[in-house]
């Protein structure tokens, strides 16, 4: 089989899941890291011949992908604001929504003049996959990054990528929701579990099917039960002007943005690129 050729077993195959530009997207990401050709040499060298090996991973790849698992767990990798994380059925996919809430973030943290502070301190709620804390940690290297997860696996992987960056971040295996901080901290940032139970149909069955439930649903029926910890959290453990960021479940904006409101001199609402109430901002 040629890359030609399997370019357009993949496009037939997968044509009832991805649209024409999507099949040439994922078949070109996953020839460039099983083969390791680059979409310009793809093109240039569309006629060789694939080794056997090659063609079996890159034949299974399909396989797997019909089942409906993200591509990104089947290349047991992802691209995230510049970074390369590990990621597999035991984290989330990060999200474009979760790469605003970090370039919201970085902004705000310089525009107090936060930055450059040796005694700096972050805490992230539910690691997952160290996207958030790591992000972080590269772009304020002279922080101290604290993140908390549930899930052990989580922490595993987080720690890989951790290892990868060669980022220091101080991992926390706790349940948040049964968990009190040992100290105050300047920043603290979350995206937690935020769908309703009620809410479970609406969620595709390849997110559900592979992605952690855990890290998705809230785990009792109040959709805000992480949200009305943090908010008692940060009474007393942001320091004063300290600084609160949240991704939220769009339905629940308004909601949400009231449990914060009575406890910060600032405290808004934001919306994300598609116009969805998606984020809140919160000053002490």
């Amino acid at each position: 089989m040629t890359i030609s050729e399997f370019k357009t077993h993949f496009k037939k195959e997968l044509s009832l899941l991805y649209t024409d530009s999507e099949n040439g997207f994922l078949s070109s990401i996953f020839v460039e890291k099983i083969v390791g050709l680059s979409p310009f040499y793809q093109r240039r060298f569309s006629g060789q011949e694939l080794l056997l090996d090659d063609e079996q991973k890159l034949v299974a790849a399909v396989s797997a992908l019909k089942t409906g698992r993200p591509y990104q767990q089947i290349l047991g990798e992802t691209e995230f604001y510049g970074m390369t994380f590990f990621v597999n059925e035991h984290v989330l996919i990060p999200r474009p929504e979760t790469e605003e809430l970090l370039e919201f973030a970085i902004k705000k943290i310089r525009h107090y003049e936060l930055y450059g502070r040796e005694d700096l301190k972050i805490l992230d709620i539910g690691t997952g996959s160290g996207i958030i804390p790591l992000v972080l940690k590269k772009h304020f290297p002279q922080a101290r990054v604290s993140s908390i997860d549930f899930s052990e696996k989580a922490l595993e992987t987080a720690k890989r990528n951790a290892e990868f960056h060669r980022l220091d971040v101080n991992f926390i295996h706790a349940d948040y929701l049964n968990f009190q901080p040992e100290e105050v901290f300047d920043v603290i940032i979350s995206n937690p579990p935020y769908i309703g139970i009620d809410e479970e149909h609406e969620i595709e069955n390849s997110v559900k099917g592979f992605e952690p439930m855990m890290a998705l649903f809230s785990p009792t029926s109040d959709a805000l039960i992480f949200y009305r910890k943090i908010a008692e959290d940060a009474k007393k453990y942001l320091q004063d002007n300290g600084l609160l960021f949240l991704e939220i479940n769009q339905k629940l904006g308004p909601e949400t943005l009231e449990l914060y409101l009575p406890h910060f001199s600032e405290a808004e609402l934001i919306k994300d690129l598609s116009e969805n109430d998606r984020f809140v901002f919160g000053r002490k």
